[in-house]
C-alpha cells in the first residue's frame, strides 16, 4: 500500500472569528494523533496546552507542544481532538479517523465515509 493523501479542514473551535484551514493530510493508521506543523497552529491561534514526550522514527525523544482543542472535518463528519506540533506537513492518525467513522480503501488508495454507515458516524461501545 502506497501512501495516502487527503484534504480535511482545520479549525479552532473556540476562535469563530479565524477561518477554517482546508489542507492535506497524510493519513497514517500507525499514529495515534493528529500531527500539524507549528504554522497551522499559529494561523489557528491554538493554545498550547502542555509539552508531551514523542519518539521519532529515528528512535530520538523530543518533547513538543499539544494544542486545542482542533476540529477535524471530513465530508460529513467531524471531531474534537488535540494536536502534536511537530513536522512539515499535517499527519492524521487513528484516533481522528476512528472518530469521525472513515475508512481506508487501500485499492482505490483514498479515504472514505464508512459505506455501512453513510450519513452519520457510527461507534462500537460496551455496554452501559
Amino acid at each position: 500500500m502506497g501512501l495516502i493523501h487527503t484534504r480535511v479542514i482545520l479549525a479552532n473551535p473556540r476562535r469563530s472569528d479565524l477561518a477554517p484551514l482546508t489542507v492535506t493530510a497524510l493519513v497514517d493508521t500507525g499514529a495515534i494523533t493528529l500531527c500539524i506543523p507549528e504554522h497551522v497552529a499559529v494561523q489557528l491561534h491554538l493554545a498550547e496546552l502542555e509539552q508531551r514526550e514523542v519518539t521519532t522514527a529515528e528512535g530520538r525523544h523530543v518533547s513538543v507542544p499539544y494544542v486545542g482543542p482542533v476540529q477535524v472535518t471530513f465530508g460529513n463528519r467531524s471531531c474534537f481532538v488535540g494536536a502534536l506540533v511537530l513536522g512539515d506537513g499535517v499527519l492524521l492518525g487513528s484516533i481522528p479517523l476512528e472518530d469521525m467513522d472513515l475508512v481506508i480503501n487501500s485499492r482505490r488508495q483514498e479515504v472514505t465515509v464508512n459505506p455501512e454507515s453513510p450519513n452519520i458516524p457510527s461507534a462500537v461501545v460496551k455496554r452501559i
